[in-house]
């Protein structure tokens, strides 16, 4: 009975060193090739690319984007929010940014400066702090506030890059 076993045991071990060869290759033929060892030739890096688009190098930065929180009644508080991703481990960042719109500093809103601060969460606000209409009751417009991300050291610009807010009456 011994050797019985043992010629199973040398049978089984044949057929496996003869199958396993075959198998190997089917699954290899399966199997992706590793990212490591395609590279990218420099024109095909580039293929596609204007005068006008991001250097390599800007594509690895955070991207910036904004939105307004909402419409603000006057004498309230609005709120633009910032969102940075992916955000930073270690520290946030100052953004740059421009306010226009037709509503008017230091009579519509109090007066803010840029930059603004993103914490390592990512997310950072501006504060448009509303004030009470001077023009008086008889004028019930609403006025607009509309802030522009603006480029700087360090991030990218995402898409919005502006946001709009109205105040009103």
């Amino acid at each position: 009975m011994k050797n019985q076993n043992n010629k199973v045991t040398a049978v089984l071990f044949v057929v496996t060193l003869a199958l396993a060869p075959m198998v190997q290759a089917q699954q290899e033929a399966l199997r992706p090739p590793p990212t490591s060892l395609v590279r990218p030739t420099p024109t095909a890096a580039y293929e596609g690319a204007s005068e006008n688009s991001e250097a390599p190098e800007v594509q690895n930065l955070p991207a910036i984007t904004i939105h307004s929180a909402d419409n603000v009644i006057r004498g309230k508080t609005g709120s633009f929010v910032l969102n940075m991703k992916p955000a930073l481990m270690f520290g946030g960042t100052y953004v740059n940014f421009s306010i226009g719109g037709t509503a008017v500093a230091g009579v519509d809103y109090v007066a803010v400066a840029s930059p603004a601060y993103l914490g390592s969460s990512g997310y950072g606000t501006i504060l448009i702090q509303t004030l009470p209409d001077p023009r008086g009751l008889s004028n019930r417009q609403s006025y607009s506030v509309v802030i522009t991300l603006q480029s700087g050291a360090g991030y990218a610009l995402g898409n919005p890059g502006s946001a709009v807010m109205w105040i009103k009456p």
